[in-house]
């Protein structure tokens, strides 16, 4: 049989299956924020995959199959976080700690160290396993370090070390 005979109704069941999303191999060190995060995520995961069930029939089969994807990969994230504490120093950056540099070209930028799944370059926080974040991590006022990058490497001074109050 030609397979412009098959039943639409059979094809629109079966949801392809997504690609499962990669956990990274870094330890997953998060802030409490980041943890927080993680754990919302999946609680309206949770709810999301509960809604759509009880749609049963009538459900977005692809949909339900991503969000039963994405339960996987948070529920894999918060049973891996590894809650790190606050940062209490203003002498090295930590995980948690708000970072000003300056780059070669004289502009200075701020960042905040965190967790991989909590990072947001756009919002100035930054993956503590990241080039970036390697480069920061440990470093204090005063102190030059090699930011190896993509486009090239450049030498940073720390300006300070913040912690969040």
């Amino acid at each position: 049989m030609s397979r412009a005979f098959v039943n639409e109704d059979q094809a629109a069941a079966q949801a392809s299956q997504p690609v499962e999303r990669r956990v990274s191999d870094q330890p997953n060190y998060v802030t409490a924020s980041g943890l927080a995060q993680l754990q919302q995520r999946v609680a309206a995961l949770n709810a999301l995959r509960s809604e759509l069930q009880a749609q049963g029939e009538r459900a977005d089969k692809q949909r339900l199959a991503d969000a039963e994807r994405d339960l996987r990969y948070f529920n894999a994230r918060v049973q891996s976080a590894q809650l790190v504490p606050a940062p209490t120093s203003t002498e090295k950056a930590q995980i948690g700690s708000r970072v000003r540099f300056v780059d070669e070209a004289g502009q200075e930028q701020e960042v905040r160290l965190v967790g991989e799944d909590e990072a947001d370059a756009v919002h100035g926080l930054i993956n503590w396993g990241s080039p970036l974040g390697r480069a920061l991590l440990g470093a204090g006022p005063g102190d030059e370090v090699l930011w190896r990058r993509p486009a090239g490497d450049q030498m940073i001074e720390v300006l300070e070390v913040r912690v969040e109050t």
